[in-house]
């Protein structure tokens, strides 16, 4: 091939490539998690499974109203969260607006979509989608605190033996 035709492809190419570029047509606006596929393991659990699941939710309900109590728990989410339950208690809330980070829990909840509505009007994305709180990003824990949480969890579970 002559270099008048190698400079016409390279310029083709180039060209393809910018208006490729300007059009948006290369990539997504906004990267969001996948939706839920059927079929997944676990989603099918026996009779004797799902019973004993809904009497751990009445027990972790009720512990959750004893920590509410003693002043030791505040959850963001619409649902318990069990990480902060199983470590002793937790305020999400606290934990999101100072911005250093929230529970892995939380986390989730946040991202999928059930925080509590007073929560959720604060959330967003920002350009590189991630997920914001009153326009800061919202990050999970630090690993020493990860950690942390979870040496509290094993004393729990120890104690229990």
């Amino acid at each position: 091939m002559t270099r008048g035709g190698q400079m016409v492809i390279g310029l083709v190419v180039f060209g393809l490539g910018y208006l490729a570029g300007t059009a948006d047509i290369s990539l997504p606006a906004q990267a969001q998690a996948q939706p839920p596929v059927a079929g997944l393991p676990g989603m099918d659990v026996s009779k004797e499974v799902a019973e004993r699941i809904q009497d751990l939710r009445v027990a972790m309900r009720q512990a959750v109203n004893t920590l509410e109590g003693e002043g030791k728990y505040e959850s963001i989410a619409a649902d318990v969260n069990p990480f902060l339950l199983l470590s002793g208690g937790g305020n999400a809330r606290e934990d999101l607006e100072s911005g250093r980070g929230v529970d892995p829990e939380t986390f989730a909840a946040l991202y999928a979509g059930y925080a509590l509505p007073e929560i959720g009007d604060h959330l967003g994305y920002d350009e590189q989608g991630r997920l914001t709180y009153q326009n800061k990003v919202v990050r999970m824990y630090s690993v020493s605190r990860l950690r942390q949480m979870y040496e509290q969890r094993m004393k729990f579970a120890e104690e229990g033996l």
